[in-house]
């Protein structure tokens, strides 16, 4: 009764015992950062989340681990092997699991669409800039005060003129985000093959903003009153829908459907691992 850990009885194994800690410090760790674009006391209460979560944390495995025991399942009867031949089913085939979709377009192809669909957005942006606010620097500013306090504390007129800080501050943010999102396209665009340019190009944009236009509100309100929200659609559209035709034009690839998961991720390879991989430019094994 006075071991720290007492030897488990038969029948049983010793495991971690589960913990909510971990998901407490990551609530804290993101309001914290959160409290950067609403207010500081959102930063505090994050702070208090993130200690209270760590301490919780360390004090369920230092300095001993907390651990339950789980009953073992009796060791099934052996299987007898035959000598017989093994049919591989083909994918799909009477009920076969497959991972879908079959193919899948490069990473390559959704970072390019990104990026050659965000030069599109900014032309548009840029377009609203001279016709509505008569500045070009007005939607790279307003852009900008999304992650900056001081831009987004600026009157119009302080918008409209040039600020390196904006300028520099959306560079980043533009070309990340592009960047991400076409990642994304090219991975959801082959699950829709029909239509992959109505996904990308009205689907995505009218959910994006609709989300952005009911949480900007409480978010930052400041920013939402200035955003012209049938321009900012528009531009969302331009971006799916050169984003979607770009990485639409570009040829899909077999998705390695057999291949456990360390080695399709690269963490680990074995001898025989070529003969799980299709040949290039032919169909899955």
């Amino acid at each position: 009764m006075n071991e720290p850990n007492p030897t488990p009885g038969r029948g049983t194994i010793r495991v971690p015992t589960s913990s909510g800690w971990p998901l407490v410090a990551a609530f804290g760790f993101s309001l914290g950062f959160a409290g950067l674009l609403t207010h500081w006391m959102v930063s505090i209460l994050g702070l208090v989340c993130l200690a209270s979560g760590l301490v919780g944390w360390f004090r369920e495995v230092l300095p001993e681990e907390a651990e339950a025991e789980v009953p073992l399942e009796p060791v099934p009867a052996p299987v007898a092997v035959s000598a017989a031949g093994v049919r591989h089913l083909e994918v799909g085939e009477q009920g076969h699991r497959g991972r879908f979709p079959l193919q899948r377009h490069p990473y390559s192809a959704g970072l390019r669409g990104g990026l050659v669909g965000g030069t599109a957005m900014a032309v548009l942006a840029i377009l609203y800039g001279v016709v509505a606010q008569r500045s070009v620097w007005y939607p790279i500013n307003l852009l900008a005060a999304s992650a900056s306090a001081t831009l987004s504390g600026m009157s119009d007129d302080q918008l409209r003129a040039f600020q390196p800080s904006g300028l520099v501050l959306a560079l980043i943010i533009h070309g990340i985000g592009s960047a991400l999102v076409g990642l994304l396209y090219g991975i959801a665009l082959p699950m829709f093959p029909r239509r992959p340019v109505l996904l990308g190009g009205v689907l995505a944009p009218l959910f994006w903003t609709g989300l952005l236009h009911s949480g900007l509100g409480v978010i930052n309100p400041a920013l939402q009153a200035r955003i012209d929200w049938l321009w900012f659609f528009a531009a969302q559209v331009a971006f799916g829908m050169v984003a979607g035709f770009v990485v639409a034009r570009r040829e899909r690839i077999a998705t390695l459907q057999f291949v456990p998961f360390a080695m399709r991720a690269g963490i680990e390879a074995t001898m025989d691992s070529k003969r799980n991989l299709p040949p290039e430019g032919g169909p899955l094994p």
